[in-house]
């Protein structure tokens, strides 16, 4: 993937990139921030982002744990991705007006007052960023589904090359 040769590619940056795509988001000449550099959401994300040509040619910057002042980094963005498993971590006050925002994060936490006891929440406060934002997914419903079709779409990639 990173030479651009043909490969598969991970699931959950497969799905991000086909809602930017589906969406019509721009992603050439846009600041892209992910916050999170695991090796199957951040470092393959900011590959397929910085590429050249559709869906790519964006400006890459891969946030963690040691990254200074990250409120302002984040602030830049045109396009954010929040991707570090902790639960409403991304504040509205770290995003740009008119921002695009991607939550990835799915955690379980406590709620009493559902019948499983727990609810799926994502990296991003929603209720807080949602008005800041041109475009946001939610958590649950946004990219976790994108992630299992582009499971399904490696898989049938792979028979298909299997059987030539």
């Amino acid at each position: 993937m990173v030479l651009g040769l043909p490969s598969f590619v991970s699931a959950t940056p497969a799905g991000i990139a086909d809602l930017l795509d589906y969406y019509r988001i721009p992603t050439r000449g846009k600041e892209c921030v992910i916050i999170g550099r695991s090796n199957i959401v951040g470092k393959p994300l900011a590959n397929l982002l910085s590429r050249k040509g559709p869906g790519g040619d964006c400006t890459v910057t891969l946030c963690h744990s040691h990254t200074q002042d990250l409120a302002k980094v984040c602030r830049r963005a045109d396009i954010l991705v929040a991707a570090l498993g902790r639960p409403h971590f991304l504040k509205a006050n770290m995003v740009k007006e008119g921002a695009v925002v991607i939550d990835v994060g799915i955690t379980r936490i406590e709620d009493k007052s559902t019948k499983s006891g727990f609810r799926l929440a994502g990296d991003v406060d929603f209720d807080e960023v949602a008005p800041r934002c041109s475009y946001i997914t939610p958590v649950p419903g946004g990219v976790g589904p994108m992630t299992r079709i582009s499971l399904l779409k490696n898989t049938l990639q792979a028979a298909l090359k299997r059987n030539q």
